[in-house]
């Protein structure tokens, strides 16, 4: 079996491997790519994108027709991915007034929108407010104040959902776990400030509560912390309604969902998530007697992580005899801080030589000044030189939005392909860019 075919699942659908053995997305060589467009690239593939978007759309619309898939916008955006989200008929989920603005620079349908956050400045709010977004995800007692005040200005009512904070350990990483009581996320339950917040928005003049929303963390692979947490929100939705009128009509669940980075990672398909959280809406509705509410699902990562790869060239090569042999890469940390920041573990494989035999254990290294660079440790690899270029899988999610300018490094050109042709969806950044901003 060759290294593409063990690596399907963390692959591009359209990789393959040419003639000459190099490694190709969607019949496109990834080494002729990087000669063009340079290195470090990252390479969309729009027939990946497109295809995860459908099954998750049709997966959950096939077993709970009152439904949504919004894209969580976090994972990364920019104005050719949001055209993609947009035409496959998701919703989309931002966290900034940046996010809602590319957004709308390319129409998105502002119904379609949630705003998140957990401190939304209220620029942030009236923008959202002055573009129509369907939902405002209130995470705190100071923000609901500040969108009813908002909402009173525009003359509007508008629509609203309470993030709550379940008490749940979603048993992932800590840095992403955000269902958990000391959580800098949503209103606890366990605390009374959930039920002092739908008590508050229930009487605000100009805000229309229609549901709960619940979000527990990331890179989670069971669905039993999902189930958990949908039952524990029917019972405080049960007694809101009792106490104070509730009418539970919208349920957004949240996303979170794992998926492997790894050849050894569990691979979890989402009709396995999908079904078990419609499970658990039903068993749910019926058990406390309440309709079954519409139900909103927000993947990121899953939605956008396999589609990418992100590609490097090799450059120094330092054996310390007995120790261990770092091969450096002309990327790093500042385009990829994943495995600096949470330990975030990468596959790796040889782009010009996809069918050359594993021969040695190497670590990848970062170009950048710190000793934590380090992309991937112990990889198993073909014999690397200068020049060859190292492909890093399942770079969709994460690693550009939260790319830097660190050792004043531009930051890499994206390009998309689309049977068979690339387009740059995102120049290289230029030196001249890193001091546009600059006052002398």
């Amino acid at each position: 079996m060759s290294i593409v075919e063990q690596m399907a699942v963390l692959l591009p659908d359209t990789a393959g491997v040419n003639e000459t053995g190099h490694l190709t997305v969607d019949g496109c060589d990834v080494v002729d790519l990087a000669a063009e467009y340079g290195t470090p690239l990252y390479i969309f593939d729009e027939a990946t994108l497109r295809g995860t978007c459908a099954a998750f759309r049709e997966k959950l619309g096939s077993i709970y027709t009152d439904s949504l898939v919004v894209y969580a916008a976090k994972a990364f955006l920019n104005r050719a991915l949001a055209t993609v989200i947009r035409e496959e008929g998701l919703g989309i989920d931002v966290v900034s007034g940046g996010e809602l603005s590319i957004a709308g620079s390319i129409d998105f349908p502002m119904e379609r929108v949630f705003l998140h956050g957990n401190n939304k400045l209220r620029e942030e709010i009236e923008l959202a407010i002055s573009c129509g977004v369907g939902h405002i995800v209130v995470d705190n007692l100071y923000e609901l104040s500040l969108v009813n005040e908002a909402a009173a200005g525009a003359g509007i009512e508008q629509n609203i959902l309470i993030r709550l904070n379940p008490g749940i350990d979603a048993h992932t990483h800590r840095h992403v776990a955000t269902g958990i009581v000391d959580s800098k996320f949503g209103l606890s339950i366990a605390s009374g400030q959930a039920e002092e917040a739908v008590a508050g928005a229930m009487s605000a003049s100009n805000l229309r509560l229609l549901g709960l929303h619940v979000h527990l963390g990331s890179l989670i692979f069971s669905a039993e912390p999902y189930q958990e947490a949908i039952k524990t929100v029917f019972r405080f939705a049960v007694a809101m309604r009792d106490r104070h009128s509730f009418d539970f009509r919208e349920f957004n669940v949240g996303g979170g969902f794992g998926i492997p980075y790894t050849r050894d990672d569990p691979e979890p398909d989402f009709a396995y998530f999908a079904g078990a959280i419609v499970e658990a809406i039903r068993s749910g509705s019926e058990e406390f007697g309440i309709p079954q509410p519409g139900l909103v699902v927000e993947p990121g990562r899953a939605i956008v992580g396999r589609s990418a790869i992100a590609v490097y060239r090799a450059g120094a090569v330092k054996e310390i005899p007995g120790v261990r042999k770092y091969v450096s890469v002309d990327g790093g940390m500042a385009d990829n801080i994943r495995p600096a920041l949470y330990g975030s573990r990468y596959e790796a494989l040889v782009a010009n030589r996809v069918t050359g035999d594993e021969a040695e254990k190497v670590t990848l290294a970062g170009k950048f000044c710190e000793s934590g660079d380090i992309l991937v440790k112990d990889a198993m690899l073909p014999h690397i030189t200068a020049g060859d270029i190292i492909v890093l899988p399942v770079c969709g999610a994460y690693c550009i939005p939260m790319a830097s300018n660190y050792n004043a490094s531009p930051r890499p050109a994206i390009i998309m392909i689309n049977r068979g042709k690339a387009r740059i969806i995102r120049r290289r950044e230029s030196y001249d860019d890193l001091m546009q901003y600059d006052m002398v």
